[in-house]
């Protein structure tokens, strides 16, 4: 019976000691629990992004073999008429007054239509440097760009038709070299980039091939 008002001393300490050793553990489940919802998250943000990345890169390879295919059709049906006036020669040779520009042309173009990329881009940057007041500056620009998008020089891509719409706003290929310029944003998972490279054609180039491809992306990007 004596020792009975120390135990009641003792009961309150130990329940406290109890429930101070009890919450850190609770604390630390929570913040795993907290930690894991983050991941997910996190994982789940990173999925939506791949697969953003990949439908866009998608629909790039599908207008780029749409592009060629359209390239070659024309090519046939100029060759076509060609024939059929008895004509012979090279479609491209009314480009230049210069024998030697037009070669430099059609070495650089021949190499982009072979697959050559890394060449062809050095060939249109040897072609911009030789003749900077070409008539066809603009279109060898666009060309450079696009070899460099498709050596995956994408940094390199976007810094030349960058520099191409900046001096010619105006440029028939303007359009065109931002939609590269939005396709290397997106090889480098840039998609915000993408989106306000590919809301600037829509804006600048209304009624234009490249801005009814522009909103097709914008869509995916939604």
């Amino acid at each position: 019976m004596k020792n009975l008002p120390l135990r009641r001393l003792l009961l309150p300490s130990f329940a406290s000691l109890f429930l101070f050793t009890a919450m850190p553990a609770e604390a630390f489940a929570d913040d795993e629990a907290r930690r894991a919802i983050l991941e997910l998250r996190q994982q789940v943000r990173q999925m939506n992004e791949q697969n953003q990345q990949a439908r866009l890169r998608l629909a790039d390879e599908v207008e780029m073999l749409r592009q060629e295919v359209a390239t070659l059709r024309g090519k046939v049906e100029q060759l076509s008429w060609q024939n059929s006036q008895g004509q012979e020669g090279d479609t491209n040779q009314t480009l230049f007054d210069d024998p030697q520009e037009q070669a430099a042309y059609e070495g650089a173009m021949d190499l982009y239509r072979s697959g050559q990329y890394p060449q062809a881009a050095s060939g249109f940057s040897a072609f911009i440097d030789a003749y900077p007041n070409s008539p066809q500056l603009d279109e060898v620009r666009f060309y450079e760009g696009s070899a460099l998008y498709a050596s995956r020089n994408f940094r390199g891509a976007i810094q030349k038709l960058q520099a191409l719409v900046k001096d010619r706003p105006g440029s028939p290929r303007a359009a065109d070299a931002l939609m590269v310029i939005a396709s290397s944003e997106v090889e480098q998972n840039d998609l915000a980039g993408a989106q306000k490279t590919l809301q600037r054609i829509v804006k600048d180039y209304p009624g234009t091939a490249a801005a009814d491809t522009a909103k097709n992306r914008l869509e995916l990007l939604r």
